[in-house]
């Protein structure tokens, strides 16, 4: 429900980045679509549901915090990119793929909703890639990322007969073609590419400009040697290129340089080497709101703008259009969870010029969302477990772990009576959430308990002390 409006107040000096700052909400009751799963509604009595269950409820069963998963918007959000893209590029000879991006948010359950909605997925690691194996995922449908991938990580995925590996160093393209040969089978790659696209994003989310550790880059020439290299090992068949220009990206434009680049390529590789590849994988990326100030764009404008942008650089470059991938995690996986915590304590603090901010203290924080801190990331949030009349005070919420920057909403409008015991919301948690939750503090991380149909269950238990407990030999 959190509006921004530049130059209404001051940030204190050193706490924020950019000047744009709240708007005072007219109801501060009041949900805004945009940032909570389909199924969310506020009740007659105020309290939040979601799937037909009251927050309340989902509370005094799991405890809190807990992720909240709703698998009917899950489900639905990666159909929508199914559909898109697959509609979009339905009159194009090479068609599309969407590959869910595992590293948002994986474990069992999620994974074979996945295949049970026909996307493919897409892991970075020994860990991620197990996950996928005990879902049964279909391992043809698997590609795997990752610029150190180990040989036992390479050995498994070839063992396994995965459906591609996406190769990001010399180091690997010779590590791998031993493996392969080893086993006498041929494993298809693609090649992960830098295009120098600057995304408009976070210095640590921003991955196709040069100077990083991904991929091989196009202008210096590494991407055409590491052709040249794979071409050259018979036991490695290369079926085409990749691109991931970053993170939370709500427009094209970005994309239309990167497929003009990496396409360019392409063309060099037919011109040299007699071979068109036959695929593209334009990466992931697409934003999310998570503030109201936040405009990502529907599937369906995304794929028709991303087909119309490969269909002309093809035409350009005198190319079939290959068959090309994308890998939709956060706008999956994020707006379908919302993170429920119980307040525990308040204090109000004076800021300059007299305005007043409460921290309202959860019994989460940094632990089960480290985003903000290490990102500078923005949420909203809203009381939860009833509705109020009071009047809206800006607040701060915060987490309970020994560090000053571990706080989960940096800046909202709470209710001026909000307490200890009330239950807080904050939604858009559903991605880069659980996935990077850690034990700082020995605090045990949450469980993910999934919705559907007025019905609760966890698919990811929560952890204990006698789990932290068993790693601690002694």
């Amino acid at each position: 429900m959190h509006t921004h409006e530049a130059g209404a107040l001051h940030a204190e000096a050193g706490q924020r980045r950019h000047p744009s700052w709240l708007r005072i909400p007219e109801d501060v009751n009041a949900l805004y679509p945009g940032l909570w799963s389909a199924t969310v509604m506020r009740g007659d009595d105020g309290a939040l549901r979601v799937a037909g269950i009251d927050v309340r409820a989902l509370a005094a069963e799991h405890g809190t915090p807990v992720y909240v998963l709703d698998e009917l918007d899950f489900r639905s959000r990666a159909r929508a990119f199914r559909d898109a893209f697959s509609g979009a590029f339905a009159a194009i000879d090479g068609g599309a793929d969407v590959y869910y991006a595992g590293k948002a948010f994986l474990c069992t359950a999620v994974a074979r909703w996945i295949a049970e909605e026909g996307l493919n997925l897409d892991v970075c690691s020994g860990g991620e890639l197990a996950v996928a194996l005990r879902a049964g995922f279909p391992v043809e449908r698997i590609g795997l990322h990752g610029n150190n991938k180990s040989v036992a990580e390479l050995s498994r995925a070839v063992d396994a007969g995965i459906g591609r590996i996406i190769v990001d160093s010399f180091d690997e393209i010779s590590r791998l073609g031993s493996i392969a040969e080893e086993r006498g089978v041929r494993v298809p790659v693609m090649l992960r590419t830098t295009v120098g696209v600057e995304a408009h994003t976070h210095e640590y989310i921003a991955t196709a400009h040069e100077d990083q550790k991904f991929g091989f880059s196009i202008a210096g020439g590494a991407a055409a040697q590491a052709v040249r290299r794979i071409l050259a090992e018979p036991s490695l068949e290369l079926i085409g290129l990749h691109s991931h220009i970053g993170s939370q990206i709500y427009d094209t434009s970005g994309f239309e340089v990167a497929a003009r680049r990496v396409l360019g390529l392409h063309a060099e590789i037919r011109d040299e080497h007699g071979v068109e590849l036959a695929e593209l994988d334009l990466g992931g990326g697409f934003g999310i709101a998570y503030t109201s100030q936040d405009d990502p764009q529907p599937a369906e404008d995304l794929a028709a703008g991303m087909a119309a942008i490969v269909q002309h650089e093809c035409a350009g470059y005198g190319l079939a259009v290959p068959r090309i991938s994308i890998e939709p995690g956060r706008a999956i996986a994020g707006p379908s969870t919302f993170t429920l915590y119980e307040v525990g304590t308040i204090k109000a603090v004076e800021l300059d010029g007299g305005a007043v901010r409460r921290y309202v203290s959860v019994d989460g924080g940094m632990s089960d969302n480290i985003r903000t801190a290490l990102y500078d990331a923005d949420y909203s949030c809203t009381l939860a477990s009833r509705r109020s009349e009071a009047e809206p005070v800006l607040a701060r919420v915060v987490g309970k772990h020994c560090e000053s920057g571990d706080i989960v909403v940096r800046d909202e409008f709470l209710p001026a009576d909000v307490e200890p015991g009330d239950l807080i919301a904050v939604p858009g948690t559903g991605a880069y959430t659980r996935s990077m939750a850690n034990t700082y503090n020995h605090v045990p991380r949450p469980p993910v308990v999934a919705v559907h149909a007025g019905e609760s269950r966890v698919i990811v238990r929560r952890e204990t002390e006698d789990d932290l407990l068993t790693l601690d030999v002694g």
